[in-house]
Formats: structure tokens, sequence, C-alpha cells
């Protein structure tokens, strides 16, 4: 028997069927048929995308022998906890990732920031060339950063800022991205609000403090988390500015781990899975502020 639905008739009025009662609808089989294999493709692909991370999980419990065997041997004969221990001896992990927790909470707080201050003044202050400012800035988002990063990197040396904290800061502090993104949300609160603020004395800033910025709370989060990640993963910025070992961060950390235990690839994947965890956990500690924030942004496609 195929499955059926209760809805109401519109050719009917507010009643919906004969005397107010809903009208009963059977889904067809080849709804049915499409809403299982819909299903089914999105199970398939979601084992895809999380094998990996599985493996790597798992390889990182084993022995050297057993990651590569042929045929895949997902378990191990025996269970190897004791690397997590053991990486935290053979590499500076602490230091690691104090240097990526210090650079991802300042640089995510500075784009918040700005991008979200920069987007109050494009959406509510009206002032000459503003559309015009704006298209112009957001069109740097199309231009590679390997178009512009010798100039870039050219510019801090002069300065002497390079092998500096301050060469990551002052490079991602600031991001079109995020000034697109909270633009099209600010989009989408009434000026009447702002208007009111105004006539009340608050300042500009004042408004963009206390008026827009509580009523951004979703699309402030997924900014948030995206650039945690950005800057949790980035490692070519990192190569090119740092070259002091005490300001490696997980991502360079780890290529120096590698090139000195190319072998011992358990506790290579050991080391992955630490690099990956964090960002795991606050996704999914944000993992819905972050999709109502994408939403709420006009960026759902």
């Amino acid at each position: 028997m195929g499955a059926v639905s209760l809805s109401r008739d519109p050719s009917r009025g507010t009643g919906g069927g004969l005397n107010g009662a809903p009208v009963v609808r059977r889904n067809s089989p080849l709804r049915i048929v499409g809403m299982i294999l819909g299903y089914a493709v999105m199970v398939v692909v979601s084992v895809f995308v999380v094998m990996p991370f599985i493996w790597m999980v798992l390889s990182s419990l084993k022995n050297n022998n057993e990651i590569y065997m042929v045929p895949v041997k997902w378990l191990p004969d025996t269970w190897h906890f004791e690397h997590y221990a053991q990486i935290w001896q053979k590499a500076d992990m602490l230091g690691w990732l104090g240097n990526t927790v210090f650079f991802a909470v300042v640089v995510t707080f500075l784009q918040v920031f700005t991008g979200s201050f920069a987007a109050y003044g494009f959406s509510k202050i009206n002032f000459p060339g503003r559309n015009t400012l704006f298209l112009i800035y957001v069109a740097t988002m199309a231009v590679s950063w390997q178009a512009y990063m010798i100039p870039q990197f050219k510019m801090l040396s002069i300065v002497g800022l390079n092998d500096t904290r301050w060469s990551i800061i002052l490079l991602q502090a600031f991001g079109a991205f995020g000034v697109f993104m909270m633009k099209q949300f600010y989009d989408t609160i009434p000026d009447e609000l702002s208007e009111a603020a105004r006539l009340d004395g608050l300042s500009e800033f004042g408004i963009y403090l206390r008026v827009i910025l509580p009523l951004s709370g979703s699309s402030v989060a997924a900014l948030a988390i995206i650039t945690f990640t950005n800057t949790w993963n980035d490692y070519m910025g990192l190569l090119l500015y740092l070259r002091s070992p005490d300001l490696y961060t997980i991502q360079l950390g780890l290529k120096t781990f590698i090139s000195q235990y190319d072998a011992d690839y358990s506790m290579i994947m050991t080391g992955s899975v630490l690099s990956v965890l964090p960002i795991l956990v606050v996704f999914l500690i944000g993992q819905k502020q972050f999709i109502e924030g994408i939403a709420t942004s006009g960026m759902k496609g």
C-alpha cells in the first residue's frame, strides 16, 4: 500500500474536504522510489566523504606494517593507543597547537569585527560611490592570492614584519568575503531600525554595536566558523612568512615532523588526527548556527 499524506484541498476553502475533513493524498510509487534513491545516494556520498577520516583514525592505532597492507586491513590486530601519548614526546605538539589556536582566535575575531562593521557601512550608510566601492572591494575575491603574494611579501619585508606573528595577523585580519557575506544579511534588516536609532541619538558605531550586531548572531557564527577553519588549515601563507620553529603552527610542524619520521606512518597519522580534531569539534558545536547563518545571508543558492 502506498504512503499517504494529509493535506487540505484549496478548492474547498480553509475547511479542506467535506465538512472540513482533510483530503487524503497518496504518494505515487514513482515519488517513493525517487525518495529512496535520493537517500541512498546521500548515504553513499556520506560514506565516501567520511571514509578517509575513519581510515586515518584507524591507521593511527595500527603498526606501520598494517597501514598499507593490500587488501586494506581496516582493524588492527593490536590497538596502539599509546601513540597519542608518544607523539607529545616526539614532537612539539603543545607549542604547535598553541600557536595555531592563537592565530585562529585572533584572526577570527578581527575578521568578524572588520567584516561585519564594513558590511554595516555598505548596507546602512548612504555615501557617494558606495555601490561602486563595494563592487571593487568584492571583485578582489576574484584575484588569486598567488598573483600578489610576492609584492605583499616585499612590503612586509620592508617594514620588518617577516617571521613575526604580526605578518600573519595583518594579512588575514581583513577579507572581502566576510564583508560580502555580512552585507547580504544586513540588507534583510529593515532600515527603519537604524533610522529610529539615529533619531534617538546613537552614533553609527552605537547602532552597529547595539542594534545591528545583536540581530546577526547566526551570520556572525557562520563567518567565525569559516574563518577559524581557513586560518587553522592555512599552510602556504605561514610557510612563506614564518621561519622560526617556535612560531610554527600545527600544519608547519607536521611538515617538519614528516620529514624527520617519514617512515613512521602511524605517528604521522596520529598527528594528522590531532590537527583535524579541533576543527571537527568546533563545527559540531556550531553547525546549527553555521547552517542558519548561511541561509539568512542569502548564500543558499
